[in-house]
């Protein structure tokens, strides 16, 4: 025989009911034999909980008594329920007059929602054709007196059970009430928490059955809850040690109280899904066990208990008093800290008896309050434990690491004698980032990604256009998933948790937030528990730079194409970097100095591997490279090249932004502060390349006036040397190993041979001199300019973030 039991989800009237009733059938149809184990009807429990506390509390409760009844006689009125429903009034009467009820009243309305489940489920099994028959469960069952949280005796039960079945036709299929049990004097009790899985558990090791189907509303046990992990995993098979272990740390679908029995009989236990009949489920049975991290399971309604005081240090028996003080009121502790001084203990108690621990306590421990031995008991609320299942402390760095990176600090870490499982308590308001974090971190599923955009112009929407394109691989190659949740341009914010989609301009367009404020992207990541954040500025934006150390301090790692960032007063520079050392975040800007070109990660390392870099050079900008190589290969007017350079875009519209200099001088400090030079954008000593009488007025004043620039360049090519061309350089030299360098950017002769004369096109060009290296500089060269080159590289940024453990 096997044993089935359908929770209260697969209960519910509509798709719920019609589905539970259509797997009995094909059941019977398929001569199995079986029993049936309700649960009460979907939410019954709790409104018959609800109107209970109205009635105490004389809050009026007949709307809500009469939606209950109303409820139940869905969708078949025929069945007469007014023996309980007279029976739930009268109480709810009584209630109400004395303004208080018992656990032994509790136990007597609770059961009501399974005496009425089962009763409705026979009949409608009867009704199409099924030989059905109502069992009521107080009448197999036998408890002692613990009302709420009843414990069978299970001689007289297993007695009980088997004559019953002995008794009545084997062929019947009896639906038998979960959940409830009576005393030996006939009074109504419960047996606690998931108590109805309970039921069908002993009830299966009674009768040595051959399997225990629980059907429930998911697919089977899950490496995390998918409602709030979103890519958790199947677990196909169990064996009954492990199953035990997530039971005991909070696993929802699983109770410790409901293995036991079927390890006694080695009952095999299936966990399927009502709504989806061919799925397999997982099978919970006997087997080796296959070790290695399981799952995630997460304890929600919990407080922390702390007790702290001078005189604990070193003081035996505390310890002893304090479980057994709370024992005595049957608390149940768990998850136990101890600091190695000794000066303060915490831990874990069901959210509804912290109130209650706290008291017990404070009378048991009264003498030694007198005495200032123990300073105060507290208790912290509004916090949530996570079992990590097969995961030892001595590897669990990694995720401990995630966690920090994403800004959740645990309140406390505890490891399991057996050092199989470690427990966290996280703040309530951290728990569905901190699983997320740590499921991505240990189980093989993709690594997810949130990133906000800051800038939408060239470079920014070339950079979200390649990550979608991209996305699908990623994934497929890297495991990690590319999630744009935020899109910000100048005046408009595209929000979405899920991720933008190609439409994303469309939709940018169209969207209703506006005259955003920066820290609305903030409280949407913080709002939807997004983990592993990264905020990229693709803006020239000196205010946007201003929210870069708000976004570290909300757990955001940072990229930019922008900059303004690094060459802002030495001061902003330091405190930026200060505060990513704190928060453990970093920042990746490859692309302000050489667009894509592997140059800062190249400096850095040369830099923090302790070698000497003397001196670096080179042609910074795109731009102007195009511009002088150019001039100097062909025979045509510097405003002829000029005008090529502005039509073909590598220029900005107004190209005295290029030719003042500005831009490569803030790339040279760049470079001078990766090597710990403390240098100002005001020690860069710069060539303006526009004479002074074209400085002044409009751009199209100055466009006008290009011809004017012919003279002066043309004089310049010709005063220099045979086989030399003109280049546009940064130069950073000195003695480097001081607080400061000496920087340059002009305009420069040099032969047409070397590395800086050799390059064409629009390249960029750096040479990185070592005391290593001598006289024969590191170069490297490429595309110094455009869109697709700049996203690329700070896309490279974004990834090398993602890879980071």
């Amino acid at each position: 025989m096997k044993i089935v039991k359908f929770g209260g989800k697969s209960l519910a009237n509509g798709k719920g009911l019609e589905s539970t009733l259509a797997i009995i059938e094909t059941k019977v149809a398929a001569k199995e034999k079986l029993a049936v184990v309700v649960s009460a009807r979907g939410k019954s429990t709790d409104h018959l909980e609800s109107i209970l506390e109205k009635a105490k509390n004389n809050i009026p409760f007949k709307n809500e008594f009469e939606e209950f009844k109303a409820y139940q006689n869905e969708p078949d009125t025929s069945i007469d329920f007014s023996s309980e429903f007279i029976l739930l009034d009268e109480i709810f009467r009584g209630v109400g007059l004395l303004n208080d009820y018992s656990a032994k009243i509790k136990d007597q309305v609770l059961a009501q929602g399974e005496l009425i489940s089962a009763k409705f489920i026979a009949h409608q099994l009867a009704s199409k054709g099924v030989n059905a028959s109502f069992v009521d469960a107080r009448k197999l069952i036998i408890t002692d007196d613990e009302f709420g949280n009843a414990q069978p005796f299970t001689e007289v039960s297993q007695d009980n059970v088997i004559d019953y079945f002995k008794q009545h036709n084997s062929d019947e299929v009896k639906v038998i009430t979960g959940f409830i049990a009576a005393n030996e004097q006939g009074e109504t009790t419960t047996l606690g928490r998931n108590g109805s899985n309970y039921s069908a558990s002993l009830i299966a090791n009674y009768l040595n059955a051959s399997e225990l189907q629980n059907y429930t509303h998911v697919n089977g046990i899950y490496t995390a809850n998918p409602d709030m992990v979103s890519n958790s995993k199947k677990i196909k098979k169990l064996s009954y040690q492990e199953a035990n272990e997530m039971a005991n740390f909070g696993t929802n679908i699983l109770h410790a109280k409901t293995i036991i029995p079927l390890i006694e009989k080695n009952i095999p236990l299936r966990i399927l899904n009502t709504f989806n009949a061919d799925n397999e489920g997982t099978l919970i049975g006997e087997g080796s066990e296959r070790g290695g991290i399981k799952s995630l399971s997460v304890q929600e309604h919990v407080v922390l208990v702390n007790l702290v005081g001078r005189g604990l240090l070193g003081k035996t028996g505390v310890d002893g008093r304090i479980f057994t003080a709370l024992g005595r009121e049957n608390i149940s502790v768990s998850i136990i800290s101890q600091g190695s001084s000794e000066r303060g203990i915490g831990f874990i108690v069901e959210a509804e008896n912290g109130s209650k621990a706290k008291i017990v306590l404070e009378n048991e421990f009264s003498n030694e309050f007198r005495s200032k031995d123990i300073s105060k008991i507290y208790i912290t609320e509004n916090v949530s434990v996570i079992s990590i299942i097969g995961q030892s402390l001595h590897s669990f760095y990694q995720p401990y690491s995630a966690l920090i990176k994403n800004r959740v600090t645990p309140i406390l870490i505890n490891n399991t004698v057996t050092g199989d499982t470690v427990c966290l308590v996280v703040k309530k308001s951290d728990l569905n980032k901190a699983v997320n974090v740590i499921h991505g971190e240990i189980f093989g599923v993709s690594k997810n990604i949130n990133i906000a955009v800051v800038g939408k112009g060239l470079v920014g929407g070339t950079l979200i256009d390649q990550i979608l394109e991209s996305k699908a691989t990623i994934l497929k190659r890297k495991n990690i998933n590319l999630n744009i949740f935020a899109v910000a341009g100048s005046s408009k914010l595209l929000l979405n948790k899920e991720g933008v989609s190609k439409n994303w301009k469309d939709d940018l367009a169209t969207t209703t937030l506006q005259d955003y404020e920066i820290n609305d992207v903030i409280s949407y990541a913080e709002k939807h528990h997004l983990e592993n954040l990264i905020l990229v500025d693709n803006t020239a934006s000196t205010a946007f730079t201003n929210n870069y150390i708000s976004f570290v301090e909300n757990g955001f790692d940072l990229v930019s194409s922008n900059k303004v960032a690094n060459t802002l007063g030495y001061g902003f520079y330091k405190n930026l970097r200060e505060k990513l050392q704190y928060y453990k975040k970093s920042y990746l800007y490859e692309t302000n100095v050489g667009a894509g070109l592997p140059l800062i990660g190249t400096i850095k390392l040369l830099h923090d591997s302790g070698e000497n870099i003397t001196r670096i050079r080179g042609v910074f900008s795109g731009s102007l490279s195009y511009l002088f190589n150019a001039f100097s290969a062909e025979d045509r007017p510097f405003s002829e090249v000029l005008k090529e350079a502005i039509a073909c875009g590598y220029t900005e519209p107004d190209p005295r932004e290029d030719l003042c200099g500005n831009d490569v001088a803030r790339k040279l400090l760049i470079l001078a502060r990766e090597l710990d030079l403390q240098n100002e954008l005001e020690d860069v000593v710069v060539e303006n390349l526009i004479p002074e009488n074209l400085r002044a007025g409009s751009s199209q004043d100055f466009l006008s006036n290009l011809k004017a620039l012919d003279p002066v360049y043309n004089q310049i090519k010709k005063a220099q040397k045979e086989g030399h061309v003109l280049r546009y350089i940064g130069d950073l030299s000195g003695d480097l190993q001081q607080d400061k360098g000496d920087l340059k950017v002009e305009l420069v002769s040099v032969p047409a041979n070397s590395p800086l004369g050799q390059i064409k096109g629009a390249d960029a060009i750096f040479e990185i001199f070592t005391e290593s290296y001598g006289d024969k500089p590191i170069v490297i060269q490429g595309a110094g300019a455009g869109a697709a080159v700049t996203a690329r590289g700070v896309f490279g940024d974004i990834i090398r973030l993602a890879d980071k453990d």
